[in-house]
């Protein structure tokens, strides 16, 4: 059970994971030394499960997004497309959904064409038939989660 401190923690690290102890400390009104434990705590039961960068898509060159909506082409096959598409580096996000599809990714690459060329890999690795949108704009994305 998290307590408020400890969410207040959760708060300040996924504003800035790269914030000292102590700056912390002094957000959430505990020592340093309180926080490194809590911090530890946290993360060795799960509630923390990385720590990352967040990089700009767009400075890699990755301007085009999209969600694919993917379903089987036929019902009876494993459901196994995370393993099948794994190797796909630019599927970002696999979720799992109910509804008609499957799952639906999130998919960046560079071009147009190059998304054209990764839907093509994924229907011929995945066997599956898939829906695209295309995202025009993020006005936000990545958010941090508030309990």
């Amino acid at each position: 059970m998290l307590d408020d401190r400890d969410l207040a923690i959760l708060r300040a690290l996924q504003a800035d994971a790269r914030s000292t102890y102590a700056d912390i400390g002094k957000r959430v009104g505990l020592a340093a030394s309180s926080v490194h434990e809590r911090v530890r705590k946290l993360e060795q039961t799960g509630v923390i499960t990385a720590y990352r960068a967040d990089v700009s898509p767009e400075a890699l060159g990755l301007a085009v997004t999209a969600l694919v909506s993917v379903t089987p082409l036929d019902a009876r096959q494993p459901d196994d497309l995370p393993e099948r598409i794994q190797e796909f580096p630019e599927v970002e996000d696999c979720h799992s959904v109910a509804g008609a599809e499957n799952y639906i990714l999130k998919v960046r690459t560079g071009t147009t064409g190059d998304l054209e060329d990764l839907l093509r890999r994924i229907r011929e690795k995945a066997a599956v038939q898939t829906r695209t949108t295309v995202v025009l704009s993020t006005p936000f994305e990545g958010r941090p989660i508030v309990a």
